[in-house]
């Protein structure tokens, strides 16, 4: 795969020139980079050591278990006192765990940077549908954790609503008609 990256870099030669300094990376750019390679190290680590080229969705899994002993989300177990109240007036000793909007946003940039290294949209691990149900899953653990569910947002019916010039030209046009009645 790291031979894939440097052919696209040499196909890409006359377009960068070494004289201009490369353009700084946006945020979402700088994230995608550092989780990607935070990913490919979590692989390297294993015993026996992983390649990307041959990661599965199980690797992707457990991966993001492993990131859970980094998480900084209370996460109250059914036998805790706090389970299902959105703000308990004590700590406990409940898991911390990472939030499900992270993991959600890290699993994106984590699909696209696959792609961008050269993987298929079809042999994504990333994209597999285990993950798409270990996320809902999540969510909706931590959601009766807090004592919140998520619920998907409904789209605002926008209701048009008469000028104030339209009123007042919808009334006059009745009116001498009202008067000509009298």
């Amino acid at each position: 795969m790291s031979g894939d990256v440097v052919a696209k870099d040499s196909a890409q030669g006359p377009s960068r020139s070494s004289d201009q300094p490369a353009a700084p990376l946006s945020r979402y750019e700088s994230q995608k980079r550092r989780d990607w390679n935070t990913f490919g190290q979590y692989l390297k680590n294993q015993r026996p050591p992983v390649a990307i080229s041959q990661c599965n969705c199980n690797h992707v899994l457990d991966f993001l278990r492993y990131l859970d002993q980094f998480g900084k989300t209370k996460v109250h177990v059914h036998g805790c006192v706090f389970f299902g109240q959105p703000d308990p007036p004590a700590p406990c000793t409940c898991p911390v765990r990472q939030a499900w909007g992270s993991l959600d946003a890290l699993i994106g940039r984590l699909r696209a940077a696959y792609e961008e290294h050269g993987g298929s949209q079809e042999n994504n691990p990333f994209g597999n549908g285990a993950i798409r149900v270990f996320l809902r899953e999540v969510k909706d653990c931590q959601a009766k954790a807090r004592g919140i569910p998520y619920k998907k947002k409904k789209k605002k019916k926008i209701q048009i609503k008469p000028n104030v010039n339209d009123e007042a030209n919808s009334s006059s046009k009745q009116q001498p008609a009202l008067l000509s009645s009298n």
